[in-house]
C-alpha cells in the first residue's frame, strides 16, 4: 500500500478516500508501540460518528486503546477479517487490516489531515 496517498491524525489514524467513501486503520508507528493486537471491537457500524469521536476499541497484550474518527462520517463496513484475525493489524495495517469503511459527511475535512511527511515528523 502505497502511503503517499493516505492522510494521517495525530492520534495515528490513517484514511484511503475512494470516491464518497473512506477505509480507516491505525498505523504502522501505533500497531508496533501497541505490540501483539488480540482484539478490535467496532460496535458503531451504521453510525454517523463525528471527527475525534470514538468509533472503536482495540486491544493489545499490553493494554486497551481507543479508536478516533479521523473525518465525520457513517460507518458502512466493518472489516470483518479482524474478528478471528486481529493480528492483520500487526502485519498489514494499511491493507487487510483496515478497520472500517466509512461514508464520508464532508469530504473537505480530509484536506486538513496530516501528509505522510507531517505524520512522520511527529512519530519522530
Amino acid at each position: 500500500m502505497d502511503q503517499k496517498h493516505l492522510k494521517y491524525t495525530q492520534d495515528h489514524e490513517w484514511i484511503r478516500v475512494d470516491g464518497e467513501h473512506a477505509f480507516v486503520g491505525i498505523t504502522n508507528f501505533a500497531q508496533g508501540e501497541l505490540g501483539d493486537i488480540v482484539y478490535v471491537e467496532i460496535e458503531t457500524l451504521d453510525e454517523s460518528v463525528q471527527m475525534g469521536n470514538v468509533f472503536g476499541t482495540i486491544e493489545a497484550v499490553k493494554t486497551v486503546s481507543d479508536l478516533f474518527m479521523p473525518v465525520d462520517g457513517v460507518v458502512v463496513e466493518v472489516n470483518d477479517k479482524l474478528e478471528s484475525e486481529p493480528e492483520l493489524v500487526n502485519n498489514d495495517p494499511y491493507g487487510e487490516g483496515w478497520m472500517v469503511k466509512i461514508k464520508l459527511d464532508n469530504p473537505s475535512q480530509v484536506d486538513e489531515l496530516l501528509d505522510l511527511a507531517a505524520y512522520e515528523k511527529i512519530t519522530g
